[in-house]
């Protein structure tokens, strides 16, 4: 895939608003309904973010359930899709690494405005030979913005300070995309990192359980907070010392007592569940990029597990006029199950097909990009279509497509949706078709 250009100072700058959720599930099973932790009230004229950002950590991951995630949802992702299909969001991107599981949605209008898709993972457990600690990531543009999305299990318990240090500058480390200007966490316009960070109250301050519950009682969050880890290693530069914290007002979000909001004292209470963002103001001539963050909340009525789901509302800067529909689709026309069919396209701008391009064949109200039905790779299944003589700017060249293999039984209304692929498997959707019928074949 080529690089997209765009010309910055040209476009008047916008707001996207992005909603992440952070939980560690205790492998539990989604058995509360999620619209709290989505802050869906579904009240009259509720208005909704652009992006759902949820990372989870200690999903079930046994190996009989490791096998059957490859084949079917997790009970979580499940869970979630089932709300936010309704809303009118499309999952953009999955990726798990064991326990921990980060997942992208996006409002359906947005699609064509996203590029450049990609996830990778660090592992960090058994000093980098297992999966039960580590992170996994999402990274893509947004309207011509970078965005990275982070979600990490560290290292637990209060005396492992330095490892979650190294946990951290390992990953920002080991991390590697392949899109050229953006190859490392910390080169995007934007980070967010959540997760089940598990930093504590500092060993040296010398308070019980009890005791520490007793000033959460009394609201005396701030003394608390003065004693934070992940707030020390900050200061000191040792760690998430490029990222922004807005200020916690929250009870600690663990050690619970599964099914009830009592904590247990088998550990003292700390706020390991947390979201940070990064953003470099200044990638750009004549325009500062910020973040203004709506909200930070943690949500108390879950009792799955022994942590409490933390959220924040964020709206960022987004160059609002970006390059839409690279690939046009004309009208099709009904196609017939179990038969071959045609359509035709252009791509209105000068991005060089690579040997990945694919379109995929969808079910007109898809909400996932994984969800198509059957696929042909670009360069199998288009030919030019010479109409009027060689292409000129005017008049880009036409192509027709080729679907050979229809599956049988696929009826109603489906699209086309064009994709952008790499051979490192970054991906970008060019262009989506207007919904057409498949219907039955005459000869049945």
């Amino acid at each position: 895939m080529g690089k997209f250009i765009v010309l910055f100072s040209l476009f008047a700058p916008g707001l996207s608003r992005l909603y992440l959720a952070t939980y560690n599930v205790g492998t539990s099973n989604p058995e509360q309904r999620l619209l709290d932790l989505l802050s869906i009230t579904s009240q009259k004229g509720e208005k909704f973010p652009d992006f759902y950002v949820i990372g989870l950590q200690e999903v079930k991951s046994q190996p009989q359930n490791m096998l059957l995630d490859t084949l079917f949802e997790d009970n979580w992702s499940a869970a979630l899709r089932d709300i936010l299909d309704n809303k009118g969001y499309i999952k953009l991107k999955s990726i798990r690494l064991q326990g921990l599981l980060l997942s992208v949605f996006s409002l359906r209008k947005h699609l064509l405005n996203i590029r450049e898709i990609e996830s990778e993972y660090t592992r960090t457990g058994l000093a980098g030979m297992w999966g039960n600690k580590g992170a996994v990531s999402i990274r893509l543009s947004i309207y011509g913005c970078s965005l990275c999305f982070v979600n990490s299990h560290l290292t637990a318990h209060d005396n492992q300070l330095k490892d979650r240090i190294e946990d951290y500058n390992s990953i920002i480390k080991d991390q590697d995309f392949h899109v050229e200007e953006t190859s490392k966490i910390l080169y995007h316009d934007y980070v967010f990192w959540m997760g089940d960070l598990n930093f504590r109250l500092l060993e040296d301050f010398d308070r019980t359980p009890e005791e520490i519950e007793r000033s959460v009682l009394k609201k005396d969050l701030k003394k608390l907070l003065e004693h934070d880890q992940l707030k020390y290693v900050m200061n000191k530069g040792e760690a998430f010392s490029e990222f922004t914290e807005r200020d916690i007002e929250f009870a600690p979000t663990f050690k619970f007592e599964v099914g009830a909001n009592a904590y247990d004292h088998k550990r003292r209470p700390a706020w390991c569940d947390r979201i940070l963002y990064c953003v470099n103001s200044h990638n750009y001539e004549n325009v500062i990029l910020k973040v203004d963050q709506l909200s930070y909340k943690s949500h108390p009525s879950y009792v799955l597990s022994d942590h409490k789901p933390v959220s924040g509302d964020f709206n960022i800067k987004v160059f609002s006029d970006y390059s839409e529909h690279v690939v046009q689709f004309d009208k099709v026309p009904a196609w017939e199950e179990a038969q071959q069919n045609k359509a035709f396209y252009i791509v209105t701008k000068d991005i060089p097909a690579t040997k990945d391009d694919w379109i995929g064949l969808f079910k007109e109200n898809f909400t996932s990009l994984d969800d198509y039905v059957t696929y042909e790779y670009v360069h199998k299944c288009t030919t030019p279509v010479d109409e009027r003589g060689p292409p000129t700017m005017e008049r880009p060249q036409k192509y027709q497509v080729t679907i050979p293999d229809v599956p049988s039984r696929c009826r109603g209304n489906y699209c086309l949706v064009y994709f952008s692929q790499t051979e490192d498997k970054v991906m970008s959707v060019l262009g989506i078709s207007d919904s057409f019928p498949i219907v039955k074949t005459e000869s049945d």
